[in-house]
């Protein structure tokens, strides 16, 4: 008996070969099959008979088979003609290059046809239409509905899979038990999940569809917040490894906040306080730091590292890219070195000099980027861990660091801009401190969108402001790719523009040339020379999104801004403005549609992450502020991190849940995937 964990090469027509190919989308049980779900539809439900098909139109139609020739060409290409007939009229069918069709079509052959019908000289024919064989009793899954097409890879087809699932559905009818409480469903307005997993494959109507995604989504987010509940009250339970002295150093942590070279904004202080107060507990601080570029979250995660040095323990620094490792150990050095306190940068670019050369054991804070978690490094006084940008490391990577000490605290800083509900789903297990005031001082960024007909008068205000200005002034130009791109040609790539901006728009000014595929070693030299004054532009990728401050950098230029999300457009504008001097962002785009335009021209108007990334929410999804536009956004397959209703839905059945049935005893499905969701090494954060 065929059930949801029966491996899915046992299944007829899959076998090991097609069994591996469907491994490498995830798929290893009959339940991964049914959980593979479409990313969109084909919509061939207009059925129409052949007298009333019209020109342009996708459409299905039923027919029968009157004639079918295989017809070779001199130059080579095989043609596959049919006509097809119904009661009202007939009609051409044209494949190319599917010779193996004359196996299968013969005269009498019952046809569903579903396409797009065009003119083929004075006739109307249908060009390469999606095909199947109607058997008595049995309805078309390929054609005449709305027809599902799923993330594919090498050798196996929607249509291929859409077969073998409708297989499983139809025929072998796999068990697919319910895992909410009855109540549940009418109570928030859900579809069984046994009827969610039929409709989401082979929908009737686009309610079916939506149905069903609620249904599928709701489960997601029920068992993720369930599974946060779970790692909060199990990190409540350890107590840390070395408990922190606060009050005993408090004249200390105001005197060294007393001497910064710049007053601490309100949320600043905030941030600290609640940070101070968590490391005098004896449960490790778990604590996300939210903040909008600029805004100084590295002070505070300086501050709290002080406190730890005082202690007299450790703290490491976690950055995703070396040149935003760089940029935190400059900062921190500046801040403590007046302290005698050690500090080590520990990338990989400087393994073999540290392994021959130096103590790893004599320093205070260890900063670094993924090096860190590979050197057999065990710090036994570690007090303090600061994870930046922790979406870009994996689970079992932070856990790792975390198990170099005995129960640290952990601080987390984001830049990327999460609106507070979302924020409170993702990370339901951590304490959450926001710093959206930016430090004074910090001008307003004049922004504008750029039509392309002032590019020339753009090109000629930068090199005024950078070669006649009284002040020493820098510039980036950012462009979305390395390389010219042959689907993507109107798309400016940072090689060729660079090339041409040196040769033919500056030649009198000296530029330079960052991108992903430079060594580290390379990086360092052209940053090297950018930030001592000696390149004047810098042609970029998006590589310079966060970790650079140059402070005589005044002017920020992006290509083809319409492909960046404003979040994105934010954080690369945020690259500019580090200084006193006013600060510009030029937005090019070679689109004009009149909703791109509307949308990059916010910018000119909103200055605050957060609240760009709600417009970006509200545009375009969820993908354009967490970076990728596929399914997968924090391990979710189905759920719209968006769906600030849904979510808040979730979090009321987790709390029912918990009052009736705190061990989910009862519901003993639900308590199973949650503990799927939680049984790797999960770090608490």
């Amino acid at each position: 008996m065929v059930d949801l964990n029966t491996p899915v090469n046992q299944l007829i027509m899959v076998g090991p070969i097609y069994g591996a190919k469907l491994s490498k989308l995830g798929i290893k049980t009959i339940e991964d099959l049914l959980f593979h779900i479409p990313f969109r539809y084909e919509n061939y439900s207009n059925v129409s008979t052949i007298r009333n098909l019209q020109v342009g139109e996708k459409v299905s139609t039923t027919a029968t088979i009157a004639s079918f020739e295989n017809i070779y060409t001199k130059y080579g290409k095989r043609i596959q003609k049919a006509k097809i007939s119904d009661a009202t009229g007939e009609i051409e069918v044209t494949w190319y290059n599917q010779p193996f069709l004359k196996n299968i079509f013969h005269p009498g052959v019952k046809l569903s046809l579903s396409g797009e019908v065009k003119w083929f000289g004075k006739n109307l024919t249908f060009v390469s239409p999606e095909y199947e064989i109607l058997k008595p009793g049995i309805p078309p899954i390929h054609t005449g509905r709305l027809v599902p097409v799923y993330p594919e890879t090498e050798g196996l087809s929607s249509k291929w899979l859409r077969s073998r699932i409708n297989v499983v559905l139809t025929k072998l009818f796999p068990q697919i038990p319910e895992m909410l409480p009855t109540n549940f469903l009418s109570r928030f307005n859900l579809i069984s999940r046994k009827e969610a997993i039929y409709k989401i494959h082979f929908p009737q109507n686009y309610e079916d569809i939506e149905a069903s995604k609620r249904r599928l989504s709701f489960d997601e987010l029920l068992i993720l917040q369930w599974a946060a509940d779970i790692r909060k009250k199990e990190f409540n339970q350890k107590t840390v490894g070395h408990k922190f002295e606060v009050e005993k150093f408090k004249k200390e942590v105001d005197e060294f906040i007393q001497n910064l070279p710049f007053r601490l904004t309100e949320d600043q202080k905030k941030a600290v306080a609640e940070i101070i107060s968590d490391l005098e507990k004896t449960k490790p601080m778990n604590r996300l730091l939210e903040g909008d570029v600029g805004s100084g979250k590295t002070v505070v995660a300086a501050i709290s590292m002080y406190l730890t040095y005082l202690n007299g323990y450790k703290s490491v620094l976690l950055a995703p890219t070396e040149i935003l490792a760089q940029q935190h150990y400059q900062t921190v050095s500046q801040l403590l070195s007046p302290y005698k306190i050690k500090l080590g940068l520990i990338t990989a670019s400087n393994r073999i000099k540290r392994q021959k050369n130096e103590d790893l054991s004599k320093f205070n804070i260890y900063i670094g980027t993924h090096a860190l978690l590979s050197e057999k490094l065990k710090i036994d006084d570690l007090g303090l861990i600061v994870i930046d940008e922790q979406q870009k490391f994996g689970v079992e990577q932070r856990a790792i660091l975390r198990d170099k000490g005995k129960n640290p605290h952990v601080l987390i800083l984001t830049a990327t801009p999460i609106p507070r509900t979302i924020a409170l789903t993702l990370y339901a297990d951590l304490d959450l401190s926001v710093i959206e005031e930016m430090p004074s001082g910090r001008q307003k960024i004049k922004t504008w969108v750029v039509p392309a007909e002032k590019r020339n008068s753009a090109y000629i205000w930068i090199e005024k402001q950078i070669k006649h200005s009284d002040f020493k002034q820098q510039a980036f130009i950012i462009c979305p790719f390395i390389e010219e791109s042959e689907s993507l040609e109107t798309v400016r790539a940072a090689k060729t523009e660079f090339e041409k901006l040196q040769k033919e728009i500056f030649p009198a000014l000296h530029l330079g040339l960052l991108h992903g595929k430079l060594t580290t070693t390379q990086k360092q030299k052209v940053m090297a020379q950018f930030k001592n004054g000696k390149i004047d532009i810098l042609v970029s990728t998006p590589v310079v999104e966060v970790g650079i401050d140059v402070p005589t950098a005044t002017i920020m230029m992006i290509e083809a801004a319409d492909r960046f999300g404003l979040a994105q457009l934010h954080q690369l504008r945020g690259r500019v403005g580090r200084g006193n001097l006013q600060s510009y962002c030029l937005l090019f785009t070679e689109s004009e549609n009149t909703k791109t335009i509307d949308r990059l021209k916010i910018l000119e108007r909103v200055f605050n992450g957060p609240k760009l990334s709600e417009y970006d929410l509200k545009l375009r999804g969820a993908g354009e502020i967490f970076g990728t536009r596929q399914h997968g956004h924090f391990g979710l397959k189905f759920a719209d991190i968006t769906d600030l209703v849904l979510i808040e839905e979730t979090k009321q059945a987790a709390k029912i849940l918990a009052e009736i049935d705190p061990d989910l005893s009862q519901v003993s499905l639900l308590k199973e995937e949650v503990q799927k969701y939680t049984i790797a090494k999960v770090s608490p954060d």
